[in-house]
């Protein structure tokens, strides 16, 4: 991936330095509206921008732990499953 400080008429990529992205923040928002714009520091990905529409997507909930439990493939499989009965562990001071 090329970052966005090569040349300004290069067609945009999705990963900027943070210095750049600090400077060109309104454009690094307005790009996340079209895909994630990945953030560099020290040229390792550090921080990924993503449009609101895109964040509310991913971090929806899907259904409830009953629905998704009454979904599982494992539900009514026979498996027997062992106990273990130790002892209580100390509580630490």
């Amino acid at each position: 991936m090329t970052d966005h400080s090569t040349a300004p008429d290069s067609s945009p990529t999705d990963t900027w330095t943070l210095a750049n992205a600090k400077a060109r923040l309104s454009e690094v928002i307005d790009r996340a509206q079209s895909g994630p714009q990945i953030i560099t520091r020290h040229g390792k990905p550090n921080a990924v921008v993503v449009s609101a529409d895109e964040w509310e997507r991913k971090t929806a909930r899907k259904g409830t732990l009953a629905e998704f439990l009454l979904a599982s493939p494992l539900r009514g499989a026979d498996l027997e499953l062992e106990r273990v009965h130790d002892a209580p562990h100390d509580e630490m001071p």
